[in-house]
């Protein structure tokens, strides 16, 4: 007689990569327009983002099925989310672009109703895009832990054992049960005195900013919890566009979507209620590096104690960490120190007060300067431009095209400008002519003229740029056509 040999279905994974933020506590090196979590950091090569997505990925077992990450993220870092994947070799599931920051709630409830399409119902592995793990094996066993659990109903969440007396962090209290410790309380973060407290008592985690759970849970807790954002954000997503990997919500209807963490709307109500919420240790060397003496501490130093990326020379110097970006930077007789060098910042801080540069960040944005934003190499979705000199009624920029990459059809109101080939080939349109040029071929665009450059070969072109007129601004720009829909 022959036997039936039973097979489960693998519990289908939807892992969730929150790729919003602002980029003010690793400032100069992270801007608003390029987030620490597209930064490379580390020794891997890897930014924060292309390190979560490879971390994601390393979850499929025999029981789980991992599909491609949901990414949400704003509109604004759309082509760095899909460069840095493709990067990695990595398609999203989707790109969720929030047209205006509304917190984590509304970001996690926009990827729980893309999840739910089609009748599915996935569990979410929820993580920021800006963490790093040093021991990526010990991860990949508690988040499948985790995703066990919530397929069965459970809301996890992974909670750090502290080993320091830390402040910046929340805390989960727990309770002993078997499988997972229950969650008691979701505590703010601690003055000093209370967090040794909490180290010394046991039973405190670090509340890491990750979550498991299953996306109807997700919706459920949201509803019985805030149901406001809840209905304002299926709201938001009933007019939502599709662009390709793109998901576009509604504006205005989310511009009305009441802005809420997770945490608050939902994870601190969840003890004591119908909600089974339980924490998954995670000892994997985690950290969400948000601030630089955060960098310091995960770098590998030297004898003693000084971390150094780019051109460095250090002497007489301890603890201290110097990042330059472009130049050489030498220090002296520094001791708890932490200088970043940037094409266009300098930045030199006690590294026990690291957390006080965002207030660097907030007198720019109050002065209406534009360092706290951009880099003085801006990055594009079909390249780069790097302005490297400037005065009065000129400006000269170096631009990268990517292979079969084009700029707008465009025009401007009060520049000309001249264009070399250094490398590539570049098709340029220049009123009713279209030009292939070569290396250390130019050409001249008159105030006023419609034109585009594009790059028709297989590799990357590059030109330098001189603009010359009475206002160099890059807001005096027509565009007619634009592949990226920005006219």
């Amino acid at each position: 007689m022959s036997q039936t040999i039973s097979v489960s279905t693998p519990i289908a994974v939807q892992p969730v990569i929150m790729a919003g933020g602002s980029g003010t506590r690793l400032w100069p090196l992270s801007r608003a327009g390029y987030p620490k979590q597209f930064l490379v950091l580390g020794d891997s090569n890897q930014s924060l983002f292309q390190e979560a997505a490879e971390r994601l990925s390393a979850l499929a077992a025999d029981d789980l099925s991992v599909s491609a990450p949901l990414i949400v993220g704003n509109e604004e870092h759309r082509f760095l989310v899909l460069d840095q994947l493709r990067e990695i070799r990595q398609n999203p599931a989707a790109v969720l672009l929030e047209p205006i920051g509304r917190n984590t709630a509304p970001a996690l409830t926009l990827a729980a109703l893309q999840a739910l399409e089609g009748g599915t119902d996935p569990v979410l592995v929820v993580t920021p895009a800006d963490q790093t793990v040093t021991d990526p094996a010990a991860y990949t066993v508690a988040l499948q832990q985790a995703v066990r659990l919530a397929a069965q109903g459970v809301i996890a969440i992974l909670g750090i054992a502290p080993d320091t007396p830390e402040t910046g962090y929340g805390y989960i209290r727990t309770t002993p049960e078997l499988g997972a410790a229950r969650v008691a309380q979701f505590v703010e973060k601690p003055n000093l005195e209370t967090a040794q407290r909490y180290l010394s008592e046991g039973g405190y985690f670090w509340n890491s900013g990750m979550f498991v759970l299953k996306a109807s849970v997700w919706m459920e807790a949201l509803e019985t919890f805030r149901p406001d954002i809840a209905e304002a954000t299926r709201a938001a997503w009933a007019p939502r566009k599709c662009d390709a990997s793109f998901v576009r919500p509604g504006k205005a209807e989310f511009a009305a979507v009441p802005s809420e963490s997770v945490d608050y709307a939902v994870m601190e109500r969840c003890p004591g209620s119908d909600f089974d919420i339980r924490m998954v240790p995670l000892s994997a060397g985690w950290n969400d590096l948000g601030a630089w003496d955060a960098v310091w501490q995960v770098a590998r130093k030297d004898a003693n104690g000084n971390a150094s990326v780019g051109d460095v020379i250090t002497q007489d110097s301890n603890n201290t960490l110097v990042h330059a970006s472009g130049r050489l930077v030498s220090v002296v007789g520094l001791d708890d120190v932490v200088v970043i060098e940037t094409a266009d910042a300098v930045m030199v801080a006690d590294r026990s007060r690291s957390q006080d540069v965002k207030k660097i960040v907030a007198q720019l944005d109050k002065a209406g300067r534009t360092e706290h934003s951009l880099h003085r190499k801006v990055h594009r979705p079909w390249g780069w431009y790097d302005s490297i000199d400037s005065g009065p009624r000129f400006q000269v920029k170096r631009i990268m095209v990517k292979p079969g990459a084009s700029l707008s059809l465009q025009m401007h109101y009060h520049r000309a400008e001249h264009w070399i080939v250094v490398t590539g080939t570049a098709e340029i349109t220049n009123g009713d002519k279209v030009l292939v040029l070569s290396e250390n071929q130019s050409t001249y665009i008159p105030l006023g003229q419609v034109h585009r450059l594009a790059n028709p070969g297989r590799v990357p072109l590059e030109i330098i740029e001189v603009q010359s007129g009475s206002y160099l601004g890059e807001d005096d720009i027509v565009r007619y056509e634009d592949t990226y829909g920005r006219n």
